[in-house]
């Protein structure tokens, strides 16, 4: 539910999608009466999908190597998600956009490992750290 209800509530110019996703994920399994536990605990795998703390637990880590894979894409695929970034956030001027593109990638990079499981770093880290180091370069 965490992987669906993610990005329920996005909007490229607002800091908070993640805080607005897991409310609404949490109120919409509550008012669905599948109950308080479920809720809360979808509501904490979907605030892990800031990406700014490791995860606690398996099924958090799965969720969290689920939402990086694009980053171990193929490199064409790769190539048509970060201009599918770029689209998104248009409405940034290029230097600043670059700037704070070249920061995220750049922190993905810095960790030892950007996966947190086994299967996905033996599927993608290599691919990841390949691609996030030439999209810097272009960018």
């Amino acid at each position: 539910m965490a992987l669906w209800l993610h990005g329920a509530i996005y909007d490229a110019r607002r800091g908070d999608n993640e805080e607005r996703s897991a409310e609404w994920a949490q109120r919409a399994i509550i008012d669905a009466g599948l109950g308080d536990e479920l809720a809360v605990r979808v509501a904490d795998l979907i605030l892990l999908t800031r990406h700014d703390a490791p995860p606690p637990a398996h099924d958090s880590a799965l969720l969290l190597d689920i939402d990086l894979a694009i980053l171990g894409a193929e490199p064409v695929r790769f190539a048509e998600y970060e201009a599918q970034i770029r689209q998104e956030y248009a409405w940034v001027p290029w230097p600043e956009y670059r700037e704070k593109r070249v920061a995220v990638l750049q922190s993905f990079l810095e960790r030892p490992s950007i996966y947190h499981g086994d299967h996905f770093k033996e599927q993608f880290e290599l691919n990841a750290r390949v691609n996030l180091m030439k999209a810097i370069q272009k960018l």
